[in-house]
């Protein structure tokens, strides 16, 4: 079994075997210029380190270099990445004179999020507010920032699981957008032990209910979860069983299981 990622001229080839690997670099090699790198140690800003039983995916480096761009090298750190007590307007304060500088550590923020799943929610309020940024905002960027100064160690480790299963949570707020009072869901998947999606986005509509945003969270991750089971099936790793959805709110389970029962 073989698999290559391809992103540009980026490749990771990652075979069952030695003999399969250096075959498939010969058969390369013959095709295209080429030049061969070794074991994995970094794909696209990610370090990768390996150990006996799990591989550690972390973006220190690159997180050390948007906290010296921002001019917060030696900050006072926070311990959370955004006050959850405060709602972001879009009209509240002044503006923020350089919006140019806060796109770019918005962007650079959000590449972060790739190995920081934990800064998500907070980076995704932040990019609400990119086409006008005020002052208050750029103020709640650079506590994400401050936050991930003191959090530089944190990565994601992909372990050696028995499991097989895809599981997955899944929450929202309502209404919680003081403009346009629309929810934000979240949602993360686990594979067996490791973590391989996540999502924080606005809701698109405005929801009636605290049900009607669940319902909403809960179509987005099962719409997710059949995308990864697919995905799962093409590389010949099938799921045999069913996707476990969990959520927190006691009326949309009951409803859930009322029109599994209807449809069977």
């Amino acid at each position: 079994m073989a698999y290559l990622l391809l992103y540009f001229d980026d490749i990771v080839l990652a075979t069952s075997n030695d003999k399969l690997r250096l075959c498939l670099i010969s058969l390369l090699f013959h095709e295209f210029v080429l030049k061969d790198l070794g074991p994995l140690h970094s794909f696209l800003g990610i370090n990768v380190t390996r150990f006996s039983t799990r591989i550690f995916l972390s973006q220190a480096a690159y997180a050390d270099a948007i906290i010296q761009r921002a001019g917060l090298t030696g900050c006072n750190p926070v311990l959370t990445p955004v006050d959850t007590t405060r709602k972001l307007s879009s009209i509240q304060g002044r503006p923020f004179a350089d919006s140019t500088e806060y796109r770019s550590l918005d962007g650079a923020l959000q590449h972060l999020t790739f190995t920081r799943p934990d800064i998500l929610y907070a980076v995704q309020h932040v990019c609400l507010h990119m086409h006008d940024p005020k002052e208050v905002h750029m103020n709640v960027l650079k506590r994400i920032i401050r936050y991930v100064q003191c959090t530089l160690s944190l990565g994601l480790h992909i372990t050696r699981s028995s499991s097989s299963s895809l599981i997955t949570y899944t929450d929202a707020d309502l209404g919680r957008c003081p403009d346009t009072r629309r929810s934000t869901s979240g949602y993360c998947v686990y594979y067996g032990d490791n973590l391989i999606s996540w999502s924080s986005k606005r809701q698109t509509t405005m929801s009636r209910s605290s049900a009607e945003a669940e319902y909403r969270r809960v179509a987005n991750v099962v719409d997710e979860s059949c995308w990864l089971r697919n995905l799962l099936l093409d590389l010949h790793c099938p799921i045999p069983k069913a996707t476990l959805v969990f959520c927190d709110r006691v009326i949309v389970i009951n409803r859930l299981y009322t029109f599994s029962f209807v449809s069977m």
